[in-house]
C-alpha cells in the first residue's frame, strides 16, 4: 500500500523488472504505464543486481526474463524464488519458447507472458492475480506453520502438564502454568503429582534457559520423575538418577535444573522436602502464609555427583495449604519500588489478596505479580498448590 499526495491510501505495485535488454525493458514500462495501476518500477539487468534489490525492500512482483547474462532458464526461476519466496513470480519468454512458460510456473512462478502478444489488459490482470496467488500462498504458509507449531506444543504440553496420578486422600492439586516468551505456549518449567502407598509426591522443576531445548529437557526430567517414584525410588536416590538422565540429554549445552522434591505424609502430617537449586515452598494456615525453612542442596546438573541432598521433615497443620513454584512468580519486578518482588514482596502480595477457592486465589496472585511486573521481566512459571482439611 502506498499513500497519495492527497492522504489517502490505494494500492500501488512495487515492481522489479529483470530484464537486460532496453528495448524490451522500454516496451514493458510503456504496457505498465498505460494500464491504469499505481507502480513503482525498479529495473535491473542481471540476477546479481536483483539479488542487491531485494535485500533493501520487498517488492510485490518480479517480473523475470529467462536469459539474463548471469543464468537462465527454469534455474533463474527458482533462485528468485529462494531469494525472495513470498513474492509474486511473472516470467517474460520469447516467441519461440513455446514450452519454456510451463516449465517456469512448474519451477515456482505465478504466471507467464510472451514477448510481442502482451497488451495493456493483458499485464494488469496477470499482475493482479499474480500478486493476489502469491500473498495467498503466504497466508497459507504461515497458517501452516501456526498450526505445526501448536501441534508441536500440544505434544510438549502432555509432557510438561501431566494429569495427576491421585488415589483416595482428599488432597486437592491445582496447577497453573505460564511461558515467558510470548510467541511460546510452554518453556522450560515442570510439574507433577503422584499418589503412591498412601503418599502423596510432587515436583516442581525448572530447567535454565528458554525455548524447545529446556521444554524437551523438562519434559525428560518430569517423565523420568513420575516413572522413578512410581519404581519406588525417593529423596537423595531419586535426585541423583535425574540428575544421570539430565547430564545424558542435555549433551553439550550447558543446561541444569533446578527442583523442589515434595512427599506429603498426610496421616503423620508431616511433609519431607528436597531442594536442588530450588527455593522452599509457602505453607498456608488459618494464622497466614510463611515460606519453609529447609536444607537447601545444589541445582541438577551444575556439578553432576557432587550433589548431596539432604531432607527435610515439616510437620503440618490439620488443615492447610503449601504452594510450590518456578522463580517466575518471584523474579519480577515489585512495581513502583526498586528491585525484585522476591519471596517478601511475594507474601506481602498474598496477605492483601482476599479470601478465595485455590483456583481463583492463584488465578489473582498470577495477575497481581504480572501487573507489578509490567513486563519488564520474561521467565516461565509454574505454580503447585496442595490444600488439605483433615477430619
Amino acid at each position: 500500500m502506498t499513500e497519495t499526495r492527497t492522504g489517502s491510501v490505494e494500492t500501488a505495485y512495487r515492481i522489479l523488472l529483470v530484464e537486460d535488454d532496453e528495448g524490451d525493458a522500454l516496451i514493458v514500462e510503456e504496457l505498465l504505464e498505460d494500464t491504469g495501476l499505481r507502480f513503482e518500477l525498479i529495473t535491473r539487468t542481471s540476477l546479481d543486481e536483483a539479488r542487491t534489490e531485494l535485500t533493501r525492500g520487498p517488492v510485490d512482483c518480479i517480473l523475470l526474463d529467462l536469459h539474463l547474462p548471469d543464468i537462465s532458464g527454469t534455474k533463474a526461476v527458482t533462485t528468485v524464488r529462494d531469494l525472495a519466496p513470498h513474492t509474486a513470480v511473472i516470467v517474460l519468454t520469447g516467441l519461440s519458447e513455446a514450452q519454456a512458460g510451463t516449465d517456469a510456473m512448474a519451477a515456482g512462478a505465478q504466471d507467464y507472458l510472451v514477448k510481442g502478444k502482451v497488451d495493456a489488459d493483458l499485464l494488469r490482470r496477470t499482475v493482479r492475480y499474480a500478486v493476489y496467488r502469491s500473498e495467498t500462498e503466504r497466508v497459507s504458509a504461515e497458517a501452516q506453520a501456526v498450526r505445526l507449531h501448536a501441534e508441536e506444543n500440544a505434544r510438549l504440553e502432555r509432557g510438561l502438564l501431566p494429569q495427576p496420578i491421585l488415589g483416595t486422600s482428599a488432597i486437592a492439586v491445582t496447577t497453573r502454568y505460564l511461558p515467558g516468551a510470548k510467541s511460546a505456549l510452554l518453556g522450560g518449567d515442570f510439574l507433577d503429582v503422584v499418589e503412591e502407598d498412601g503418599l502423596l509426591h510432587a515436583v516442581v522443576g525448572d530447567v535454565s534457559g528458554h525455548g524447545p531445548d529446556a521444554a524437551a529437557l523438562g519434559v525428560c526430567l518430569r517423565i523420568a520423575w513420575r516413572s522413578l517414584v512410581l519404581g519406588g525410588h525417593r529423596g537423595t536416590e531419586l535426585l541423583h538418577l535425574m540428575e544421570r538422565l539430565l547430564v545424558a540429554e542435555r549433551g553439550s549445552l550447558p543446561l541444569f535444573a533446578t527442583c523442589a522434591l515434595l512427599t506429603l505424609d498426610q496421616n503423620a502430617r508431616t511433609a519431607t522436602l528436597h531442594l536442588a537449586g530450588h527455593h522452599g515452598p509457602l505453607l498456608t494456615t488459618s494464622r497466614g502464609t510463611h515460606e519453609l525453612r529447609a536444607t537447601h542442596g545444589i541445582a541438577l546438573g551444575v556439578a553432576p555427583e557432587v550433589g548431596n541432598w539432604q531432607p527435610t521433615v515439616i510437620p503440618l497443620p490439620r488443615s492447610g495449604s503449601l504452594t510450590l513454584y518456578t522463580d517466575g512468580l518471584t523474579e519480577g519486578h515489585n512495581g513502583a519500588a526498586p528491585g525484585r518482588l522476591e519471596v517478601d514482596g511475594l507474601l506481602t502480595l498474598i496477605e492483601s489478596l482476599p479470601p478465595a477457592d485455590p483456583a481463583t486465589f492463584l488465578d489473582r496472585l498470577i495477575e497481581e505479580a504480572q501487573t507489578l511486573n509490567a513486563g519488564r521481566h520474561t521467565d516461565d512459571l509454574a505454580v503447585l498448590r496442595l490444600d488439605w482439611d483433615a477430619p
